[in-house]
């Protein structure tokens, strides 16, 4: 398994397991909806912390190997039905993210309710330095969280974002001194599993209405607009940019 569950004080960690930078696929994003969706139903459980093992919390698709690297189009496609379903689950949802959390990695941490970040954390929304137009939901989750200029900030430059600025934006919801990320990420659970649960999840379901309904409509926007991108010279260039580490050069074409 390439995710690790376990229940304690009220508290459910969600683990990813594909170190060093837990790229996800149809699989993995499979793994933590089904798990989440379980744990909708535990009266043990009244928040998911959904953190990662290695350096990184998540690079988002590999486009280097596996399915993303054969046909980017039908893994998106079986991606993306997936990923939907995270935004049906009803327990509150922190990310622990450390070092990074890049393209589909930062809408993966935007599909929980809270992100809490380190100093040296960096949320990059890379997609426009590859070519092609961003997925995962963050047309409607990063203007959402950030706000409409921050997020078009993000979006069309594809800087990095340090964990102060984060902080500073919304992006992040805690700044955990360094080494102390899940010890901050636990403490924000433990405050919420402290209030009533029927109360939480009825806030939570009031503050998110629409949300779910939203992200699918974005979903079917963003894949129509990849699968253009996807088939011109400037999304190989700035893929092919990414796994040589080298600055890419768009033509337009």
């Amino acid at each position: 398994m390439d995710l690790s569950v376990s229940v304690s004080d009220g508290v459910a960690l969600l683990e990813m397991r594909r170190p060093p930078a837990n790229h996800f696929d149809e699989t993995l994003i499979g793994q933590v909806v089904e798990a989440a969706t379980g744990l909708d139903d535990d009266p043990a459980c009244r928040v998911i912390v959904l953190a990662s093992e290695g350096r990184h919390f998540c690079a988002g698709a590999d486009f280097g190997g596996g399915e993303f690297a054969r046909d980017h189009v039908a893994a998106a496609e079986r991606l993306y039905r997936r990923a939907a379903e995270l935004f049906d689950v009803r327990t509150p949802m922190i990310a622990a993210v450390q070092g990074t959390a890049v393209g589909g990695g930062l809408g993966l941490a935007c599909a929980a309710d809270f992100r809490v970040a380190e100093p040296s954390t960096r949320f990059v929304a890379n997609f426009a330095r590859l070519g092609f137009h961003q997925g995962f939901g963050t047309s409607v989750t990063l203007p959402e969280i950030v706000g409409r200029q921050a997020a078009a900030d993000m979006l069309l430059t594809g800087r990095r974002i340090t964990g102060e600025e984060a902080l500073r934006i919304g992006l992040a919801d805690r700044l955990a001194t360094p080494g102390s990320l899940r010890e901050t990420a636990f403490a924000l659970a433990g405050e919420i599993a402290a209030s009533a649960p029927l109360a939480v999840r009825s806030i939570r379901a009031t503050l998110r209405a629409g949300l779910a309904s939203r992200v699918r409509e974005a979903l079917a926007h963003e894949l129509a607009e990849q699968k253009i991108h996807w088939a011109t010279e400037d999304s190989a260039e700035g893929i092919a940019a990414s796994l040589a580490r080298r600055p890419p050069v768009f033509r337009g074409v």
